[in-house]
């Protein structure tokens, strides 16, 4: 559903077959996820069936980048952490 935003705040009218292609979807998810991100109020359908982010779109955005940052932050201090832990196993390897 990110993805799909993403597509559309890039753009001020977008159309479903750029954002099925942008977004690297299949005809039947673009419209399983456009009924979704739409009732959410994320997305509205403009004129000429352009897709349109709403505000409480581009707030979705926003709180989405800083959670995927977090996401990437945490994952980065836990690969560290299992790196440290297999190099204390190396050291002891009989227990």
């Amino acid at each position: 559903m990110a993805n799909i935003l993403f597509v559309v705040s890039d753009n001020n009218c977008v159309k479903k077959t750029q954002i099925m292609y942008q977004a690297y979807l299949s005809y039947k998810l673009l419209v399983q996820y456009l009924k979704d991100v739409t009732e959410a109020g994320l997305v509205k359908c403009g004129n000429e069936n352009c897709y349109v982010l709403t505000p409480k779109g581009e707030k979705f955005l926003a709180k989405f980048g800083e959670y995927d940052k977090s996401r990437e932050n945490i994952n980065e201090k836990l690969s560290h952490i299992e790196g440290q832990k297999l190099m204390l196993e190396e050291m002891c390897p009989n227990t």
